[in-house]
């Protein structure tokens, strides 16, 4: 089952304790795609400049990413530039360039249309939703957001995801989002505006499900070196949906195992622990469906009792 992805393909300059990365494939589309193509097939709606590079949309191509909703313009590609503290808790931008994706309006190609599965990327919310409205056949639909959208566009985004299956966000955009600072008391309000499953990211602490008939909670995946963290929750959502994608899921249906969706959040889990071991998108061009399940089988022995 394809998964369509909405949001940013960007180049990053990345700076960690470990070396630096002058330019680099990212944006959130990007990492999304590419851990769900692990899964299931995907295609992507973004947008990127001339100056985007053959070996970048190759890489794309070659780990079964339909291309038709790339569209390529003049003018450079949304370029962003951050570098990380020594715990690599804390980044510190240095330049935002929106560059082409400024101007970004979904082109959806007719052929994504009547796709199953949408995952709809940080953009801004009316764009979302007009997505959205383009694929009426669409059986699972959700995506996630940030602190600035909440903050400027507050009615039309919960307008938005009132008509979402699930929402993905980190802790603090779930605590901002509601006004509310209690987490549990947070993603029940979250679960009333529309949404019937949330998925609250923790960083380097893990994930945690909620739904109004359960709660699950996993620990981050300890790694021996964190390279760069940047992708991490976006690989961590494209493997949550791709996993569900390749089960045929329906989150509308209601009739489903809800441990499938536990396991989602653990292969979600999986992928953005092997985005930290190198920068960028490099651990993504060799990585291996055998590797993420057997680091979904480590997961399961860790954290049995």
């Amino acid at each position: 089952m394809s998964i369509v992805v909405i949001g940013s393909v960007a180049y990053d300059a990345i700076e960690t304790p470990h070396g630096k990365r002058e330019r680099t494939l990212g944006g959130a589309c990007t990492y999304i795609a590419l851990s769900a193509s692990y899964f299931t097939s995907t295609s992507i709606v973004g947008v990127v400049g001339s100056d985007f590079a053959d070996e970048d949309r190759a890489l794309l191509s070659n780990k079964n990413v339909d291309l038709q909703g790339l569209e390529q313009v003049e003018g450079k590609t949304f370029f962003w530039s951050g570098v990380y503290s020594a715990d690599m808790n804390d980044r510190t931008t240095l330049q935002t360039d929106l560059n082409v994706f400024a101007d970004f309006k979904p082109k959806l190609p007719q052929a994504y249309a009547n796709e199953p599965y949408l995952f709809l990327g940080n953009i801004q919310p009316g764009l979302q939703r007009q997505v959205q409205r383009e694929m009426p056949n669409v059986r699972f639909v959700g995506g996630d957001t940030m602190n600035f959208w909440i903050s400027s566009s507050h009615d039309e985004l919960l307008e938005t995801i009132k008509h979402w299956d699930f929402l993905l966000i980190n802790d603090s955009e779930a605590r901002m989002l509601v006004n509310e600072q209690n987490l549990k008391r947070a993603a029940a309000k979250i679960l009333e505006l529309g949404p019937n499953t949330l998925i609250i990211k923790r960083g380097e602490y893990g994930a945690m499900l909620f739904r109004k008939d359960t709660f699950f909670a996993v620990p981050g995946y300890l790694l021996d070196q964190v390279f760069d963290p940047t992708g991490a929750g976006d690989c961590f959502a494209g493997g949550f949906v791709g996993y569900l994608a390749e089960r045929g899921f329906d989150l509308r249906g209601g009739d489903f195992d809800v441990t499938e969706l536990h396991r989602a959040v653990v292969y979600g889990s999986v992928m953005g622990s092997f985005c930290c071991e190198q920068f960028g998108v490099e651990r993504l061009r060799n990585l291996t469906r055998k590797e993420i399940d057997a680091r979904f089988e480590d997961f399961k022995r860790f954290t049995n009792f």
